[in-house]
């Protein structure tokens, strides 16, 4: 009886570590999330939508600019995350990403009827290194032309390392 106890559990183990072999692996294909910026409101010039997250950095890091988008219209509908980066409260640098530029993509779907758009997606849009030891500050707003179809269910700004 112990044996095929033993035998029973040890394939269960091993289903248990094979599956959660890939899911830490997804943190270093991804990376791990350390702001998220949730601006979900196009700003306009009546009405700045910004928001921010303060991060300590080493010199040499990596951080990549992820957008988790959920979105929808009709037409065209370019829309525009403008970024400041500040370096110890000193500007640093500007930033302006297209959330449809990616060049990694997660859960994307979009559908389109009759020219009706709903498009929902996290993904990659680029990656910053850090030059310099320091806390950098990260102030995002989101920007859209003039497109009165364009509903914004979510846009948000993912930073991670």
């Amino acid at each position: 009886m112990l044996h095929s106890y033993s035998v029973s559990v040890v394939p269960k183990f091993l289903a248990a570590l094979l599956l959660a072999v890939p899911l830490s692996a997804c943190g270093s294909l991804f990376g791990k999330e350390v702001a998220r910026l949730s601006i979900n409101t196009i700003s306009t010039p009546e009405r700045e939508v910004m928001k921010e997250a303060a991060l300590p950095l080493q010199q040499g890091e990596e951080l990549a600019l992820w957008s988790d988008m959920d979105m929808a219209y009709e037409g065209e509908a370019p829309v525009r995350f403008q970024v400041q980066v500040l370096q110890d409260g000193q500007p640093y640098q500007q930033l302006e990403l297209d959330p449809t530029e990616k060049n990694m993509t997660v859960g994307e779907v979009k559908t389109d009827m009759n020219g009706k758009v709903t498009w929902s997606f996290t993904g990659k849009n680029g990656n910053l290194t850090i030059p310099k030891t320091g806390t950098y500050t990260f102030k995002a707003r989101l920007v859209a032309a003039a497109n009165p179809t364009l509903k914004i269910k979510k846009a948000e700004l993912v930073l991670k390392k």
